[in-house]
């Protein structure tokens, strides 16, 4: 992951926070919540190391917190994007369910989640294809910045695919609670 995406994630999150208004709830709200996000995918496997552009959509329920720590489940869909070199390609995507965990300190957040990802590929070496799925763990870590019932989040998610090696994804959300 090159440390200039890292970078511009931490810019674009700092920007965010000039731009609320100073009355902001504290903590995450409880109850059910939608999400999408956007980031970038690399995907590594033997002699392949290339990333592409990718999506997620999300959903959950947060069981709230006792004083700091946040409990929730939560589903999504991730198109991991289709990144691809001068011989080869991986178009991949998944269905995801974790089990969240999170400290509250304000309207601030941090959080880690573990889970599984039913997934399914298209590898395409020399012009030909090979489909494959499976079922993998998936982890993930990230923060968030709570404004009442919408929220920011980053996160930095790993998912551990049988045979096309490691995808992660590096993402920035946005988080309606209901």
């Amino acid at each position: 992951m090159p440390i200039n995406s890292f970078k511009k994630l931490g810019v674009c999150l700092c920007g965010l926070l000039f731009l609320t208004p100073s009355m902001v709830t504290a903590g995450a709200d409880s109850g059910f919540y939608i999400g999408a996000g956007i980031g970038d995918a690399p995907v590594k496997a033997l002699n392949f190391d290339e990333s592409d552009f990718a999506y997620k959509i999300f959903g959950g329920y947060n069981f709230g917190y006792v004083p700091l720590v946040d409990l929730a489940v939560e589903a999504s869909y991730v198109d991991f994007g289709s990144p691809s070199n001068r011989s080869s390609s991986v178009d991949a995507s998944g269905f995801n369910a974790f089990g969240l965990v999170g400290l509250n300190f304000g309207p601030f957040g941090v959080f880690a989640k573990a889970g599984l990802v039913s997934w399914d590929s298209t590898i395409t070496i020399a012009a030909e294809r090979f489909n494959d799925d499976g079922l993998d763990p998936a982890y993930g870590i990230g923060a968030r910045f709570q404004f009442g019932s919408l929220a920011v989040r980053a996160e930095y998610e790993l998912f551990d695919l049988d045979s096309v090696s490691d995808i992660s994804l590096l993402s920035a959300s946005v988080v309606f609670t209901f």
